[in-house]
């Protein structure tokens, strides 16, 4: 239970950091089948997105990349 409520807080503060940095993924959510796997770790679905969110979300991890070089 204790990581079931784990893989919820870590999907919500990544669905959240990735909206300040302008990018949504709708299909982020915990992986149902992990969680339902009593040897497995829970995972975090990043599921599918277009073609845009992968630019936004590349364009995003690149702008930090240099902020943390300045």
């Amino acid at each position: 239970m204790q990581q079931l409520k784990e893989v919820e807080t870590v999907t919500t503060e990544l669905r959240e950091a990735l909206a300040r940095a302008g990018v949504v993924l709708p299909s982020l959510r915990p992986d149902p089948v992990s969680i339902a796997h009593r040897y497995m770790p829970p995972l975090v679905e990043l599921g599918r997105c277009s073609m845009e969110v992968a630019r936004q979300l590349a364009d995003a991890l690149a702008e930090r990349s240099r902020g943390e070089r300045a």
